[in-house]
């Protein structure tokens, strides 16, 4: 093709998506043909206005081997564009370790943020052939360093660095009492991966007698010296262990905090599949893990319970951070999630496979784990960012030229990058059910799962209709009741309780309810603009469903001032508005389930499930609107579209289209005024006959079997060919 080809195709691309998989093209041209000519071209896209076009060459320039090269891309680490300086220390990561980097790099670790991140990861690789260098240089930067945060960051990295000097500084930070607390941290939580120098548990013993934080970090870190470096396969003939995460929510067997910060339908599902596949008849599974995100004291106490329990449901907590970070801001906190994901599993005895569902930090971290213990992963492929980067420029909010400033806050480029490795990575690919799955994953991913078709599943994501029935049969017995509606149900009498606040005028409107987590991508905010700015609000009430409202996360700040410019909360009462937070998920289902058949004198049957997500790759609150009989709206795109029978059980819009999505919403609520039961008993049909958890938990087990097999029979292939 030739570089000047490859880089006319990611210019000339009609969408941004087409144009970063065209990317690839350009760095994989400049590798074959490292010359003048490849330079200068990279160098023509560097100093356009086509941001895309310029982050290519940035790349393409870590491919090329070439010294002229690489020192114009370490010159990019002064760039005046804030996001090629990012780009550049993520690439050089490709190149051999390069001294006139060094400093640029380190001082890109202390300042943090998503570069930092990159900039430690570069240094990380580069630490393997120059750890000398490395430890020196960053012992150099710490002697000028005085803030916490900064030491802290600068520290971590020194203990990504494997030689006897960063080991003796390491040593002295971690005692040294006139250190600020993260950076004793950071040396503490470090030295519990020195297992070749034996003062080091010396050191930490004497940390582990003192009280406080230091004291609980301290006693990870011995058992990281304690633990098994390479536990065996798992093995058992009477089941397999399963591992399963996700770090930005916090996960218990009650959900209670479904709906706030990150704990989305990911949570929920975690939980309710977990539990399917320990107790399916097949018995191919008898031990799942969950890790998500929690305190080091849990964490201690979980590695008890994993290393003395061979069979259930088991959940382990994975100590990032003092307070909850949000998914997108938690990319800094990649070493802190390695470690604390190598820990639970080697104290667990030994995984047969580990199942990565997101493009975050916590399968990125997650993934480095399993490759150093020999883990195979299943990986669950979805276009995302792909889909977002879709909409989002579909509705004008995002240009090519604008690309790299939204690149430095979404980090789209990362994110699409990191879905191929996991992929590519992967003994096997889980995928979403979408209208046209093939020809979605091959544009949007660049994946042809028709290539290896043997390798890439179509898995439903499943609800519990258990939950959803009890949540049906208590809702129609509220709604029949005279007086009293609701009262001898906790959950519909909270919910009663939102509904009196309203002005009189608005009882008696049916409800529009929508469940999820308080994030741009949910379209909270933009239901409310919806529904306040259309004839909408005269016909129904709105029942937001999600979000931290004592202690919002910066996401959820974003969203609820949106809402509160929107319709601002003294006028909430009047105009019919109700946000109520997040909820356990057996609340939500019970106030879904009210929304269709109403409660007396307080709303009125013929509710209407609203999901307004820019986009959905499944939409597990979606089904489980339609299992409670409920006319739903939701995105076109995604998994919606595969069981929401549209004009129907529900109707399929752009959602980010504000009118078109109150016109959609209209429609729904004409739909709903029917009462239709025969179409509740067919959503709820479809949701029984094809979408069920234990439907999920049957057709993963024996995914998981067989990459079980795959593996084994690669080590003996290995063993005799050796």
């Amino acid at each position: 093709m030739g570089v000047q080809t490859a880089m006319d195709e990611v210019l000339g691309a009609p969408t941004i998506v087409q144009a970063l998989r065209a990317a690839d093209d350009v760095a994989f041209e400049a590798g074959r043909d490292p010359g003048v000519r490849t330079l200068r071209v990279l160098s023509t896209a560097l100093a356009g206005a086509d941001d895309i076009a310029a982050i290519a060459a940035v790349h393409a320039l870590a491919e090329m081997l070439d010294e002229e090269a690489l020192r114009t891309l370490v010159s990019l680490l002064s760039d005046r564009r804030a996001f090629i300086r990012e780009h550049a220390a993520w690439a050089l990561a490709q190149s051999l370790p390069r001294p006139d980097a060094v400093a640029r790099l380190i001082g890109m670790v202390a300042a943090g943020g998503f570069t930092g991140m990159l900039a430690q990861h570069t240094i990380e690789k580069w630490s393997i052939a120059t750890a000398e260098t490395l430890a020196v240089s960053l012992e150099s930067t710490l002697l000028t360093v005085t803030d916490a945060p900064t030491r802290a960051a600068v520290i971590e990295t020194l203990g990504l660095v494997h030689h006897p000097i960063a080991t003796r500084l390491l040593r002295g930070f971690a005692v040294d009492e006139n250190e600020p607390d993260a950076a004793r941290e950071a040396a503490v939580s470090a030295l519990g991966q020195r297992r070749d120098d034996a003062a080091v548990a010396a050191d930490l013993e004497k940390l582990v007698a003192g009280d406080g934080r230091l004291a609980d970090v301290a006693r990870l870190a011995l058992l990281d010296l304690d633990l098994d470096p390479a536990p065996p396969a798992h093995g058992r003939a009477d089941g397999l262990t399963v591992a399963q995460l996700f770090l930005h929510a916090d996960i218990d067997r009650s959900l209670s905090a479904a709906g706030a910060g990150d704990n989305g339908g990911i949570a929920t599902l975690l939980v309710r599949l977990g539990d399917a596949l320990t107790t399916d008849a097949s018995g191919a599974v008898c031990r799942v893990l969950t890790l998500s995100r929690g305190s080091l004291d849990q964490s201690a106490e979980d590695l008890l319970q994993l290393a003395g329990t061979a069979d259930g449901h088991l959940y382990a907590h994975v100590p990032l951070a003092a307070e909850p970070v949000s998914s997108a801001a938690a990319w800094p906190l990649r070493v802190a999630a390695r470690r604390g994901i190598r820990r639970a599993l080697r104290a667990a005895g030994g995984v047969d496979v580990l199942h990565l569902r997101m493009a975050d930090v916590g399968s990125l971290a997650a993934a480095d784990v399993a490759r150093e213990l020999g883990i195979p992963t299943v990986f669950t492929v979805a276009p995302d960012p792909h889909s977002v980067i879709q909409s989002l420029q579909d509705a004008g909010s995002l240009t090519r030229e604008g690309f790299g400033e939204t690149d430095l806050r979404e980090h789209f480029w990362f994110r699409a990058r990191l879905v191929q490795t996991l992929a590519a990575s992967a003994s096997h690919s889980v995928l979403f059910p979408r209208p046209d799955l093939a020809r979605d994953m091959r544009e949007l991913v660049g994946i042809d799962i028709k290539s290896h078709s043997e390798r890439h599943t179509a898995v439903a994501e499943g609800v519990d209709l258990v939950v959803i029935d009890r949540a049906v049969s208590d809702a129609r017995s509220a709604a029949a009741a005279v007086d009293g509606a609701g009262q001898g149900d906790p959950a519909l009498a909270a919910l009663t309780a939102h509904l009196e606040g309203l002005a009189p005028e608005r009882r008696g409107l049916p409800l529009l309810v929508t469940v999820g987590r308080m994030h741009r991508v949910k379209g909270m905010a933009t239901l409310v603009d919806a529904w306040s700015r259309s004839p909408l609000s005269e016909r129904a009430n709105l029942l937001i469903v999600g979000g931290d409202l004592a202690a919002p996360s910066h996401d959820e700040r974003a969203q609820f001032d949106l809402i509160e410019r929107v319709v601002p909360t003294p006028e909430r009462a009047r105009r019919g508005l109700i946000v109520a937070g997040h909820q356990p998920n057996d609340i939500a289902a019970r106030w879904i389930a009210a929304a269709r058949f109403g409660l007396p004198g307080l709303a009125a049957p013929g509710g209407v499930y609203v999901c307004a997500s820019i986009k959905e790759e499944f939409g597990l609150a979606v089904l489980e609107a339609m299992a409670t009989g409920l006319v739903v709206v939701a995105p076109d795109g995604g998994g919606p579209a595969t069981y929401v029978d549209d004009g129907d059980t529900g109707f399929l819009t752009a959602t980010w289209d504000r009118e078109r999505l109150a016109e959609a919403i209209a429609e729904a609520l004409d739909r709903a005024r029917a009462g239709d039961e025969a179409l509740a008993e067919r959503a709820r049909e479809v949701v029984a006959s094809r979408f069920t958890i234990q439907a999920m938990a049957e057709t993963l087990a024996p995914i998981y079997g067989s990459v079980v097999a795959q593996e084994a029979e690669f080590i003996e292939a290995t063993r005799i060919a050796a």
